[in-house]
């Protein structure tokens, strides 16, 4: 497994190339970032010179399609992804990521066909560029209510909507913030198969019971009540060596010094990773 980053957290205005620089310097192997967006500043050969200098691989690309609302706006945002997908091949970028709000204000069985024929489609481009598709569930309380209808947030679910979508390429977005809202064990997480797990977040919570924490209100990793030990001994138990990407999403950015910010969480990760 590798030291991963993501922006949320540190509330930075560092361009990309700034941020890959500062996570290469405080010891982080990974970050989540759009390869398009690198490549249209630097270039192909410019983006891929600064991620071999550094040695910082991305470790995801966002999904650029809007396959939550109609079929209008799902066509229209299609196109985007073949091009993101490029961009992040030729970086040597082998996963997207997207996640999935555990209710919705559609019927849940019409938008269960809905999200599997999207994703599915969106899954076959990817797969064609190389990519893995990673689902995330969210298991916050207060965001299966906000909404008319229930949908999806457990582990188990999650797979099996992989599962109907029926590629090899599609699997879970594992985060350390939805497995502690939902009461999935790290005895749980290290029974799932390296080739289910496509990225991982880390994060941390609040010492609240799990009904009152907000989606947008965690803690940095380490500074919180989340077996994060636990949870990384799990996954490397499954096999797992990807990047473990912090994504601590908070009600305001910070306001915080960025380096400072990135400095705290540095240590969070020097105290949990395992050797």
């Amino acid at each position: 497994m590798i030291r991963g980053l993501t922006r949320a957290g540190l509330g930075s205005s560092w361009s990309n190339e700034e941020f890959i620089r500062k996570a290469a310097e405080y010891g982080f192997e990974s970050v989540d970032i759009d390869a398009k967006s690198l490549i249209g500043t630097l270039g192909s050969e410019g983006a891929a010179s600064l991620l071999a200098e550094t040695g910082i691989v991305i470790g995801a690309i966002g999904l650029p399609v809007d396959w939550r609302s109609t079929d209008a706006e799902f066509r229209q945002t299609l196109p985007a992804l073949a091009e993101s997908a490029a961009a992040a091949a030729a970086l040597n970028c082998t996963r997207c990521v997207t996640y999935i709000l555990p209710s919705t204000d559609n019927p849940s069985a019409r938008f269960m066909a809905q999200a599997i024929y999207r994703l599915r489609v969106c899954a076959e481009i990817l797969d064609a560029y190389g990519l893995r598709f990673g689902l995330e569930f969210v298991g916050a309380h207060h965001a299966r209510t906000s909404r008319k209808n229930p949908f999806i947030w457990t582990v188990e679910e999650t797979l099996d909507m992989a599962a109907a979508i029926g590629l090899p390429n599609v699997g879970l977005l594992v985060d350390s913030y939805h497995c502690h809202t939902t009461g999935f064990k790290p005895s749980q997480l290290e029974q799932l198969k390296a080739e289910q797990i496509v990225h991982v977040h880390i994060n941390d919570a609040k010492d609240l019971p799990v009904e009152e924490l907000r989606d947008n209100d965690r803690l940095y990793t380490g500074e919180g009540v989340i077996d994060l030990k636990g949870f990384l001994t799990a996954l490397k138990k499954t096999g797992y060596d990807g990047s473990v990407a912090q994504e601590v999403l908070t009600p305001e950015l910070p306001a915080g010094d960025p380096e400072e910010l990135l400095k705290r969480t540095k240590a969070g990760f020097d105290h949990i990773f395992p050797d």
